[in-house]
């Protein structure tokens, strides 16, 4: 068996393995990385990228169908999902030939194959050409997540998709049911609706969104509304049958059973770590009830020389987290002070109109004892927004009632998954609500409704009546 010998080894070429490889190349390590697909991993492969360029397809054909109000008129708009869907592969073979090349300049060797750790400081990875080892006094596990299964609901990827198959349709079905009304749930079945399908939205508790603050969800569940989505809480989807060339769907609610017709059934009720079959009960690596790897502020587990990072590390599965905890993790390894600080992680839900978030919630701050204010101002009171056509929603911001120092900030409305950066370098700056309201924001822009929300929290808004006091 062919042994290779390097500093580091990261098993997983997702947006946290590719690049905690990248940083260990930077900071002077020989780096070997492990990939059992294509690189990129889930994120840009079949979740963040593809998912994100349907999204933007089916809100410009549903802006052109609409841009009659602006005096803009269209005639005979349609939509090519094939043509779609190539544009959207060659978006992500662009980006996942990019990371190659990332990889390459920055001194990775990279293997195709399955890895499973042998020892604390190896593993063996089973290639096309046979088995490999890998030593290396610093193991980086990067191995993301994958979907959650429905019992009953049995993916096959063409009567019963999962978000994978759903990124890959070329046609539109006429009918889908989608079981989960969480963010993934949300986003894609959103986004067919504006393609054109009929859609039902399965959701277990009480809540779409389950999770989110209410008052961010109404303005989601107030759109799907107005596409003609139908939504069904504190549902169950129990089990499917074919039924005269469709699939019959039953369902069981609060009023008891019943069936609802569909033609394609979509699975998304979350996603969970790919913590098994890797060999590390073998090594004694600690993992939770839930499957997550047991990491601390440093990403080490329980075994010192292996790390963890992304998805398989805990909550929250986010690709933006992966990237902070892979910088964390190689600078760990090269002998550099650094750990995670996974209290200021901006959270971003693409649906229509998006919901983005950082930091603590009013309830979440009240629940810690804190006393607090809150400001918001609304888009329909923002120029740009209706420039733009898209007035729904708000921003919030949640503050200490006595200091002014800003806890949190909370967006649904256009442009949020953009804005809520400026609330994510505040909270890690330690900013007050003084600093939001007197930085000039530029006008006419979205931006600006973040400084008028911090105005708005100390009764100083220009653009509300009493200043935004309530």
């Amino acid at each position: 068996m062919e042994t290779i010998r390097t500093d580091a080894v990261v098993v997983g070429a997702g947006p946290g393995g590719y690049s905690a490889a990248i940083r260990l190349g930077q900071l002077g390590k020989q780096v070997v990385v492990v990939e059992r697909d294509i690189p990129g991993g889930v994120c840009l492969n079949v979740g963040c990228i593809p998912s994100k360029a349907l999204i933007t397809a089916a809100k410009t054909y549903e802006k052109i169908r609409g841009a009659e109000a602006m005096g803009v008129l269209v005639e005979g708009a349609r939509v090519d999902l094939a043509r779609m869907q190539a544009w959207k592969s060659g978006l992500v073979e662009k980006l996942t030939g990019g990371v190659r090349t990332l990889l390459k300049s920055a001194g990775a060797k990279l293997l195709l194959g399955e890895a499973t750790v042998t020892g604390p400081q190896r593993l063996e990875v089973k290639t096309k050409e046979g088995l490999i080892a890998v030593e290396s006094p610093a193991i980086v596990l990067a191995t993301g997540s994958r979907p959650v299964a429905v019992p009953g609901f049995a993916v096959d990827h063409a009567k019963i998709l999962d978000s994978t198959s759903a990124l890959a349709l070329t046609e539109v079905p006429p009918r889908l049911l989608v079981v989960g009304g969480g963010y993934i749930g949300l986003e894609l079945g959103m986004m067919y609706a504006k393609l054109g399908a009929q859609v039902t939205v399965v959701e277990f508790t009480a809540q779409l969104l389950p999770g989110n603050d209410p008052e961010l969800v109404q303005f989601v569940a107030r759109k799907m509304k107005k596409l003609g989505m139908e939504t069904q809480l504190e549902t169950k989807a129990k089990s499917w049958r074919e039924q005269a060339g469709a699939l019959a769907v039953t369902l069981e609610g609060r009023a008891g059973e019943k069936t609802i017709a569909c033609d394609q059934v979509l699975v998304t009720v979350g996603r969970r770590p790919n913590s098994e079959g890797l060999g590390l009960d073998r090594i004694g690596v600690k993992i939770d009830s839930k499957g997550f790897v047991v990491v601390d502020r440093q990403l080490r587990t329980n075994v010192p020389s292996i790390y963890a990072i992304g998805d398989v590390a805990g909550q929250p599965m986010l690709a933006h987290k992966a990237y902070k905890e892979a910088d964390v993790v190689a600078e760990v390894i090269a002998g550099h002070a650094a750990e995670i600080d996974s209290t200021i992680v901006p959270a971003v839900i693409f649906t229509d109109p998006e919901i983005a978030t950082v930091g603590l919630t009013q309830a979440a701050a009240e629940q810690l004892g804190r006393k607090v204010k809150v400001g918001k101002f609304p888009f329909a009171a923002l120029g740009r927004a209706m420039t733009q056509l898209e007035t729904d929603g708000f921003v919030k911001v949640v503050a200490d009632a006595t200091s002014d120092e800003l806890l949190g900030v909370h967006i649904v409305g256009p442009g949020a998954s953009d804005l809520i950066s400026e609330g994510a370098l505040a909270l890690e700056m330690g900013a007050f609500l003084p600093d939001l309201s007197l930085t000039i924001h530029p006008h006419p822009t979205l931006g600006e409704a973040v400084m008028e929300a911090a105005k708005a929290a100390l009764g100083e808004s220009t653009h509300l009546v009493n200043g935004g006091k309530r």
